[in-house]
């Protein structure tokens, strides 16, 4: 395998502005595994014959997975500086805000931003100060790390003995979403109390953010050992999987409730931070949303997933999108009518995105897929329920990555996609920050980037 991947694919990667502040605000989490095994610590993958390389020059792998890994100087090495950020002033003061001590021995902060293993599944080389590293990923190493480059080793033969299935798209969502939503383990939820601290807000994209933390290349050798992967399907299932993991949290009162109150962190952070005046002519700050029959008033759980999977299934399961779809709208409805209906809602929701994952991952997708979810997103059955900021910025990556999956196809030559980039980054500047984003601005910057998109089909 080849180092030129990276090279090729760099032009034409647009490491976003907004992608790229979230990855530095949460130092780029990903989650702890729990898989049977011992953690031995990066310093057991450092090698030179093993992943240590400067250059990447393997005949197999590049080999330099490490470099890539603690670069400094880019998003790829944001990993890396998970447990760092736990030092810095604004994680200090996060830590004191919540009494949790000092945060880099904070459990509830180890959680995500270290490869946190249990006490007794520790080897001798593992630093918690390594932050996210690689077993963190790929899985506690001690039952394959021997082996798993040895000839008659394979693929197979290596998740047999513990290494996890990255290439397939469910189980890397599972993964990501461990830190780059919550789950249930502990020190992997983001309460509203934290964000309330200073922690930034929570927002994932499956494959871009893939694409910003690449440390392979995808040539013939990765298809012959791991299969093919499909950018628009890894971006679909991570959409269905994060809709999946939200409702999944928000049914279990552990996690959906707060006191008294729901648990903030599940809703649309804007809806409630916006500017409170007592001016009776005072013009509205917001738009009503059709895809949202909720109470006037009500807060709106954060729906940008929801958004996204409607469009996406429209195109790639159109036999149960409007099971989703009508499963989306009883969940927001049932927000005013209690806990109880909304949690029922809730497992009813994430089972229709279950079913859409499933089907959506199981199927193969020709050259012209892209083109025709792009369409979706920006067409008329979706783009009127664009009027929040986290659903629109969800819409700007997905028509960025999947711009970048038919440059890296063949299907849209680099110059023409460096011209379609002026009209993208005019939708990205429509919400490059959550108090000046401008619902028809933001809506009239996308209908025009797809449909530069759209004129070279």
């Amino acid at each position: 395998m080849g180092a030129n991947r990276t090279a090729a694919f760099m032009p034409y990667v647009r490491l976003t502005l907004l992608a790229a502040i979230l990855l530095v605000l949460t130092g780029g989490l990903h989650s702890s595994v729990a898989v049977a095994g011992n953690y031995e610590g990066v310093a057991s993958c450092a090698g030179s014959t093993c992943h240590g390389r400067n250059e990447g020059d393997g005949k197999v792998v590049r080999q330099d997975e490490l470099r890539i890994w603690q670069d400094r100087s880019s998003q790829t090495g944001a990993h890396s500086r998970a447990y760092a950020v736990l030092t810095s002033p604004r994680g200090e003061r996060i830590a004191a805000s919540l009494g949790l001590g000092r945060a880099e021995s904070a459990p509830a902060c180890l959680g995500c931003h270290s490869t946190n293993a249990p006490g007794d599944s520790r080897g001798g080389r593992w630093l918690a100060s390594d932050g996210v590293g690689c077993e963190s990923c790929h899985g506690a190493a001690s039952g394959w790390i021997s082996s798993h480059y040895a000839v008659p080793a394979s693929h197979a033969s290596n998740v047999a003995a513990g290494l996890i299935p990255l290439e397939k798209p469910q189980v890397r969502a599972g993964v990501c979403l461990d830190c780059h939503f919550g789950s249930d383990k502990p020190g992997q939820f983001v309460t509203h109390s934290m964000m309330a601290a200073g922690h930034p807000r929570v927002s994932f994209e499956l494959d871009l953010f893939s694409a910003m933390q690449a440390h392979y290349n995808l040539d013939a050798d990765y298809v012959r050992r791991k299969g093919r992967l499909d950018s628009v399907q890894l971006w679909a299932v991570g959409q269905a999987e994060a809709i999946r993991r939200s409702t999944r949290l928000f049914a279990n009162p552990a996690f959906g409730n707060e006191g008294v109150f729901p648990q903030f962190y599940f809703y649309d952070c804007q809806s409630c931070h916006r500017r409170i005046t007592d001016n009776p002519n005072a013009v509205r700050t917001f738009e009503t949303n059709p895809g949202r029959p909720i109470p006037f008033g009500n807060p709106p759980y954060n729906d940008e997933n929801m958004i996204m999977l409607s469009a996406v299934a429209s195109v790639l399961a159109p036999e149960q999108a409007g099971r989703f779809d009508a499963a989306a709208r009883n969940f927001h409805a049932a927000m005013g009518q209690g806990r109880s209906q909304s949690a029922a809602a809730a497992q009813t929701l994430g089972a229709a995105a279950a079913g859409l994952s499933d089907a959506i991952a199981a199927r193969n997708y020709d050259g012209g897929t892209a083109f025709r979810v792009i369409s979706a997103i920006a067409g008329k059955a979706i783009t009127p329920r664009f009027t929040d900021y986290t659903g629109s910025a969800q819409a700007v990556m997905a028509i960025d990555t999947l711009l970048n999956a038919m440059v890296r196809d063949g299907r849209v030559t680099v110059g023409a996609a460096a011209g379609i980039r002026v009209q993208i980054n005019k939708a990205y500047a429509a919400v490059s920050a959550p108090e000046t984003y401008n619902p028809k601005a933001f809506r009239a910057a996308l209908a025009n980037a797809a449909g530069a998109i759209e004129a070279l089909r």
